[in-house]
């Protein structure tokens, strides 16, 4: 009986603390500063034909201010910087491609259902504007242009306060290449779209004030 009744406590503990970290984990605060590192990969199309960045380019930073509405509706403003080299034709020819967005923001994991209490999902998406400058003397081949961006993160709370996160998003371009003539008289530009993939983290700046 005794064992019984000690089994039953444990389990109580255990379902009275899994509620306990859902709801201090759950709600979501107004005010958040996020950053990441991480790498990027331009699309090959936004480069003048015979040229393209590598694969895989670094770094990549993303700097955001993040205010939630509700706790799972808000918006930010971030700003994002990459640098791209290219491959092949002018490995030592690099750019930077700079951006800044405002986005809208959705936290669906209260519908999910089946993500542990620390875990959380953000869909994040907006408008923005974008500048791209090649280094050296192709400063030239300078461009801007409007952007939306759409991605995903997905957030681990390591407390209140604190987060880490991956981020997975597409900047898409509202541009389209000049011609050159001759071709490599653009070399340096850019006008495509970008994807990011960063590892941040997001630092509470309301304390533990939230939404509702």
């Amino acid at each position: 009986m005794k064992l019984q009744l000690r089994h039953n406590l444990i389990l109580l503990s255990f379902i009275f603390f899994g509620l306990y970290a859902q709801a201090q984990f759950k709600a979501t605060s107004k005010w958040k500063a996020l950053i990441a590192l991480g790498f990027n990969y331009p699309t090959t199309d936004g480069f003048v034909e015979g040229t393209y960045a590598q694969a895989i380019n670094f770094p990549t930073v993303n700097l955001g201010l993040q205010h939630m509405f509700k706790r799972t509706i808000g918006v930010k403003l971030d700003y994002g910087f990459n640098r791209f080299k290219l491959e092949e034709i002018s490995p030592e020819v690099k750019m930077n491609y700079s951006r800044i967005n405002v986005q809208f923001v959705f936290d669906p994991t209260e519908y999910l259902g089946f993500l542990p209490p620390r875990l959380r999902t953000i869909l994040h998406g907006g408008p923005g504007f974008s500048f791209v400058k090649p280094l050296g003397n192709l400063g030239e081949n300078k461009q801007s242009y409007l952007n939306v961006l759409g991605g995903l993160e997905v957030h681990y709370a390591v407390s209140e306060k604190v987060s880490v996160y991956v981020d997975t998003a597409y900047i898409y371009g509202f541009t389209s290449l000049n011609d050159y003539d001759p071709v490599l008289s653009g070399l340096g530009a850019f006008n495509g779209n970008v994807f990011n993939v960063t590892l941040g983290l997001a630092v509470s700046l309301s304390g533990c004030q939230y939404c509702d």
